[in-house]
């Protein structure tokens, strides 16, 4: 019965060690497999990332190459237009290395030019100028002669100067030998007494430089037609024995200027009657 009562516990006690074993394996293999499936999930989520990454990076390397490429094109570009700057600047420099050099050349051929026609004018000057003072004489000697010969001609008949402006009758005026009256008559018809003497304003013409005038002395009335400027009219007045002159030397078809010359014994007979 003991023998019996043994195998009878042995036998019950293996199925329950083997029972907790079969467990305890389930678990194992239960963990096993969460592990294995979450580090599964780990790993592709690990690889997708790794992949994004990659194609970040691959993006970024692919835009740094294209940088590189376009800096590479530009550095060429600029390297091309310095040397042409160069080369232009090599050429400016010649050429202004060689526009100085003519100039300095220019200048001393025009210094030696300068210099010989100074000497020339130097050694000449002395002969220049008596030659030049020599044709200043002569030259106012012929205007003395020309003046001269105007003044000649400028003379009437009984041997009066005559003056051709109002600058002339004063220095006919400031030789004293007659006294002088000046007078403008500016419409037709116009009477003015000239000294002792009435004058009356006819009629002009400038086109002919010719005018007519009537005058009035001691009670007679003289009509004087178609006279040139210039041109004296004598005429005898209170038994003087010395003529009165009268002289027009501007005239324009609306207005006539001269003078009246008369003897100073006449002028003092005219003064003392008026007084």
């Amino acid at each position: 019965m003991l023998e019996q009562e043994n195998e009878h516990v042995t036998t019950e006690g293996s199925p329950r060690w083997m029972g907790i074993a079969v467990v305890g394996l389930a678990i194992l293999s239960a963990v096993g497999v969460g592990l294995a499936w979450n580090a599964g999930g780990h790993a592709h989520g690990a690889e997708q990332a790794l992949a994004a990454q990659s194609k970040t990076f691959q993006a970024t390397e692919d835009g740094i190459s294209q940088r590189m490429a376009q800096a590479e094109r530009t550095n060429a570009e600029l390297q091309s237009e310095v040397n042409l700057v160069g080369d232009k600047l090599k050429l400016t420099e010649d050429q202004l290395a060689n526009a100085r050099s003519q100039v300095k050349e220019s200048r001393a051929d025009y210094n030696k030019k300068l210099t010989a026609v100074q000497s020339t004018l130097a050694t000449k000057a002395s002969a220049d100028d008596v030659k030049a003072l020599g044709t200043d004489v002569n030259g106012v000697k012929s205007d003395l002669d020309a003046t001269k010969g105007n003044m000649e001609q400028l003379r009437g008949e009984h041997g009066e100067l005559i003056a051709r402006n109002h600058e002339e009758l004063e220095q006919l005026k400031r030789t004293g030998e007659r006294d002088y009256y000046e007078f403008t008559l500016t419409a037709k018809g116009q009477k003015e007494h000239v000294g002792q003497t009435m004058l009356e304003f006819r009629s002009a013409s400038a086109k002919k430089h010719q005018y007519t005038i009537e005058m009035y002395v001691d009670d007679t009335r003289l009509e004087k037609k178609n006279r040139a400027v210039n041109e004296p009219i004598y005429f005898y007045s209170g038994g003087s024995r010395q003529p009165m002159e009268l002289v027009v030397n501007q005239v324009t078809d609306k207005k006539i200027s001269g003078y009246l010359s008369a003897p100073k014994a006449i002028a003092a007979s005219a003064s003392a009657k008026t007084n």
